[in-house]
């Protein structure tokens, strides 16, 4: 009876030794899928950081360009308002351009072509007679002023001789 009590407690030491052993193999895999779980964690934590630096990055250029295509409407909003002062100038200016162009039409229409000659010669024909009338009046003028100095060149020669 010793000998199967024996046995018996070899027979449980063995079974003790292979539950041992496979836990031992079992923590083992189980140490190395851990590692494996946490190699796995720190490739995926790396990812997460490149992914959110990428993130950001994406964010900055967007604003960037948000800005940029911000300043670019400003710039073509000052273009066409520019454009637009310049054709209203423009449009103003060849209507002003229009109204000279009927005002002088009405004044210089084949029409009354022959009533404005005929009123420039009237003008000149006046003028003509002016200028003949302030020439004759200026001769006049030229014989008085002769005719004076005449009758002073004998007093002043008098009045120099009385002096000496």
């Amino acid at each position: 009876m010793i000998v199967v009590i024996i046995t018996i407690i070899i027979i449980i030491i063995i079974i003790i030794i292979i539950i041992i052993i496979t836990v031992q193999i079992e923590a083992y895999q189980l140490e190395g899928i851990h590692k494996e779980k946490e190699e796995s964690c720190r490739v995926l934590q790396f990812q997460c950081e490149e992914s959110e630096q990428d993130s950001a990055r994406q964010l900055q250029l967007n604003k960037k360009s948000e800005e940029l295509l911000e300043q670019y409407r400003c710039e073509i909003q000052e273009f066409k308002l520019k454009h637009r002062k310049q054709r209203m100038k423009f449009e103003n200016h060849l209507h002003q351009l229009i109204e000279q162009h009927k005002n002088l039409y009405s004044v210089f229409t084949p029409r009354r072509l022959p009533a404005e000659i005929e009123c420039v010669e009237n003008t000149k024909s006046q003028l003509l007679a002016a200028e003949q009338l302030k020439l004759a009046q200026l001769c006049h003028l030229d014989e008085e002023l002769e005719e004076v100095k005449k009758l002073k060149q004998p007093e002043t020669t008098a009045a120099e001789t009385q002096k000496e």
